[in-house]
């Protein structure tokens, strides 16, 4: 994999694939597909800083996800906390935002962390943190879209979005945000390291998404367990409908087109 056309491409695939057999595994890969297309679409508009250096991260922090997801597919071992995403992939009662947001804590508080300090290693870490930001504004921008395309699934979305949307996306927002930190903390602690010396803080970190913030996701006690039964009996259609809903809002919009132009808006865009 050489280049972010090359990531987009496979997301593609995986997508595909998901549809045609039925499987939960592609929720995730729509989303992500739809935020590799922003951080091409900003590589190209030049709001990155280094432009080249961010195209690097994107592919290395890429490849970890779609090594698991082949790892996985070949009966091989993963992660932990990828390990839970894809059982949880197999399992009925997930709603469409679960399987986002599972996968959302391998990617993000495990991979994203590793890739930043194989990219930009020991000092030249600190160079990185005012592009590794700029991903924050990339991510608030796709919430509105996104709840659009879950309320195409979830119909009652709309008007909860309507009742408390702007408290729910500084929310939103608020978590994204928190989870980056993280992940910059944890290359923090890498980046100093030698590779060869990375294993075993990388299977703390993983050991704690998958045993304490993955469950939070998936098992978050009895009283949301059943408000979210609810929302899954509701959500309309099988895996392709949802995919189709997922995918076909962001084929409208000129994030997914290929060099399209993109410069965010609102504080600190640049």
């Amino acid at each position: 994999m050489q280049d972010i056309d090359h990531v987009i491409q496979r997301l593609d695939e995986i997508v595909d694939w998901a549809r045609e057999n039925q499987r939960a595994e592609g929720y995730f890969a729509a989303l992500y597909r739809r935020v590799t297309a922003r951080v091409r679409d900003g590589i190209r508009s030049g709001f990155f800083d280094d432009g080249p250096r961010m195209e690097r991260l994107d592919v290395v922090f890429a490849r970890r996800y779609l090594d698991a997801f082949d790892a996985r597919q070949a009966g091989r071992a993963t992660t932990q906390s990828w390990e839970v995403a894809f059982d949880m992939a197999g399992r009925y009662r997930p709603i469409v935002l679960q399987h986002l947001l599972g996968g959302m804590n391998a990617h993000i508080n495990l991979d994203l962390g590793i890739a930043a300090a194989s990219v930009a290693p020991g000092d030249q870490l600190p160079a990185l943190h005012d592009d590794f930001l700029k991903i924050n504004q990339v991510l608030a921008a796709l919430v509105d879209s996104t709840k659009d395309q879950l309320a195409r699934i979830w119909p009652p979305l709309k008007l909860i979005d309507w009742l408390s949307g702007p408290v729910e996306d500084a929310i939103v927002n608020f978590s994204m945000g928190l989870a980056r930190d993280g992940a910059w903390e944890f290359a923090e602690q890498l980046a100093p390291l030698p590779e060869q010396r990375w294993q075993e803080p990388i299977a703390r970190r993983d050991a704690l998404m998958a045993t304490k913030v993955a469950p939070l996701v998936y098992n978050p006690g009895w009283l949301a367990s059943t408000l979210l039964l609810g929302i899954r009996l509701g959500e309309r259609g099988d895996v392709a409908d949802k995919l189709d809903a997922l995918v076909r809002s962001a084929e409208q919009g000129a994030d997914v087109q290929a060099g399209a132009g993109w410069t965010p808006s609102g504080p600190g865009a640049e």
